[in-house]
């Protein structure tokens, strides 16, 4: 199993204020943002990433916009940093909102460019955005996935056609020479991945090939690996635990309760993640009919994070222990933090890819180093015997550029 560290670099101290004002996002004025404060901070989270490299481990970066919960604006800005301070790690963007960028070939030039320099290091996640960044970016919502793929097909073809320029005319982009400098050193692209929360992603990326990932909720992992697995064998290919992946907060300490606290922290993001105003939460168009008319039929079910048995949990005010019954945060000891990814991992029919939520809210720079340090010495090692029984990967699709 791969881990990949990651961090939301989030600008905690302004999360009182954000609270009381009512949303983390969109409308927050960013006079309760001090750079002096955030130059330190960012600096700190970049030795963060630094060290995982020197332990063994795999780095993943995200970014959103105009919210206190990431101050990471660019994910080629950062990794560029990151690439040029490391050495062995896999680094993986996940992602760029591809649907609310304007200039997708763009795209593909720093992603390749991110390849080449880092020694073809790169994963490229080719993401559609969360619902409260369409204002900001002044998206048009009900077009979205429509974007999506276009810029998905476009940002493949770029990186992938080596004979010289060629032209698109598509709906939403055109160009009339697209032939990008640098090509990426891994060939035809980087590794893809896309994220979701439904079975109707799962069976998308299976469609493509791409790794399929999910966060924070076993509830809704194990439906989405279930329908990438079935979509696969549709198609005539075995999809082995290389395609997937699962981001879980974890808490790894000396003794249960360190852990537990550590753990307790770094979910100050799940918390506070989705608070925004209401009108930002589901702009007119971005869900599809069929999950509106769903939402508004089962408003019971509409709780993202919930138990194995579909119990809902509050993200509000969950403690430790209830996060930890939906999979959500794995804590305590080594030894537990093992038992508890293995639990999961046998539950949801196996995945090869931990994202590893390994800093967030408050936790400091030293808690954060142990935390790292501890699971990637003690927790790690062991996670390779998970997928030991497990079918690989066969017959999987070959990137075709789009025409």
């Amino acid at each position: 199993m791969r881990v990949f560290y990651f961090s939301e670099m989030a600008y905690d101290p302004a999360w009182d204020k954000a609270m009381q004002h009512g949303s983390m996002r969109v409308n927050f004025p960013s006079e309760n943002f001090d750079p002096a404060i955030a130059h330190t901070m960012l600096n700190r989270f970049l030795d963060e990433f630094a060290l995982c490299d020197e332990v063994g481990l795999d780095i993943m970066v995200n970014e959103h916009h105009s919210t206190a919960t990431c101050m990471t604006v660019s994910v080629p800005m950062a990794l560029a940093v990151i690439a040029r301070e490391t050495k062995n790690c896999r680094l993986l963007s996940l992602g760029s909102p591809i649907a609310n960028r304007p200039d997708p070939v763009r795209v593909a030039e720093e992603m390749a460019w991110l390849d080449v320099l880092s020694g073809g290091r790169l994963e490229m996640g080719l993401v559609k955005g969360a619902p409260y960044e369409v204002a900001p970016a002044n998206s048009q919502p009900a077009r979205l996935m429509a974007r999506y793929w276009e810029a998905h097909d476009l940002i493949l073809k770029a990186m992938s056609t080596t004979d010289g320029p060629f032209n698109w005319e598509g709906e939403y982009y055109q160009y009339r020479q697209v032939n990008i400098w640098p090509r990426p050193l891994q060939q035809p692209t980087p590794p893809v991945w896309m994220t979701g929360l439904s079975e109707s992603t799962g069976r998308a990326a299976a469609e493509k090939g791409h790794v399929a990932a999910t966060l924070l909720s076993g509830a809704v992992a194990k439906p989405m690996f279930d329908a990438y697995r079935n979509r696969a064998a549709e198609l005539g290919w075995q999809a082995g635990p290389d395609r997937l992946a699962y981001a879980a907060v974890i808490g790894v300490g000396s003794t249960t309760e360190e852990g537990k606290r550590r753990a307790d922290q770094i979910a100050g993001y799940v918390r506070t993640s989705p608070v925004v105003y209401e009108p930002f939460v589901n702009p007119p168009g971005y869900n599809t009919i069929g999950a509106n008319v769903f939402a508004m039929k089962h408003p019971d079910k509409l709780a993202f994070v919930r138990t194995r048995d579909g119990a809902p949990v509050n993200h509000l005010t969950a403690t430790v222990d209830d996060f930890m019954a939906a999979d959500t945060i794995f804590a305590g000891t080594p030894d537990e933090v093992f038992e508890q990814i293995k639990s999961f991992h046998e539950w949801c029919g196996g995945f090869g890819n931990l994202l590893f939520f390994g800093q967030g809210g408050d936790l400091n720079h030293a808690d954060t180093c142990d935390n790292i340090r501890l699971f990637a010495k003690e927790v790690f090692p062991r996670l390779a015997e998970l997928n030991a029984h497990l079918p690989a990967t066969s017959g999987q699709p070959q990137l075709v550029a789009a025409e």
